[in-house]
């Protein structure tokens, strides 16, 4: 169905089966409600609390033995908050979160280097995200020091992570 159809069919709904229909969508499907209830009541600050100890949980786990370290998790949190349209500034939190925990694990343990590529890709997309918003100097410290500290390991990419630095100067 396409945008136009959808549009005439809501149209010409009776208020009633309308509202029938929007309660059949929030009972039936949970994106849905999480939308609506992210709408009506947004508590930005548990999601991304939840969402951190998630990420934190996925470096260092606290009920299984050995940690996933998957950027996956992280990506699937940073798209979601996006998509809900949760605050600029507690996206860029989530996403230096990523990248801060992820060092923890890499200065503890020997990772492959995939690992390296992907959090290059997350510090390109949240370099990205701050200059899009105009977040620089809320952030800038948090970058600097993620950046500082891939020198200080000697992470492999140093180049790529150099050249998105240059994006915010």
């Amino acid at each position: 169905m396409s945008k136009r159809a959808l549009k005439k069919y809501i149209a010409e709904l009776p208020k009633e089966a309308l509202e029938e229909q929007m309660i059949d969508l929030y009972e039936r499907f949970p994106m849905v409600k999480e939308y609506y209830d992210f709408i009506f009541n947004p508590k930005e600050d548990k999601l991304v609390q939840n969402a951190k100890a998630k990420i934190g949980n996925e470096y260092f786990p606290v009920k299984r033995r050995r940690a996933r370290a998957r950027r996956s998790v992280a990506q699937k949190y940073i798209k979601h908050f996006i998509k809900l349209g949760v605050a600029p500034d507690l996206v860029i939190d989530v996403m230096l979160y990523n990248l801060e925990i992820a060092q923890l694990f890499a200065r503890e343990r020997n990772v492959p280097d995939s690992f390296y590529k992907s959090m290059l890709n997350s510090f390109n997309e949240a370099v990205r995200f701050i200059s899009v918003h105009g977040l620089l100097p809320d952030f800038k410290e948090r970058i600097v020091k993620i950046y500082t500290e891939t020198q200080e390991q000697d992470w492999p990419y140093t180049e790529g992570f150099s050249r998105a630095l240059d994006i915010i100067d």
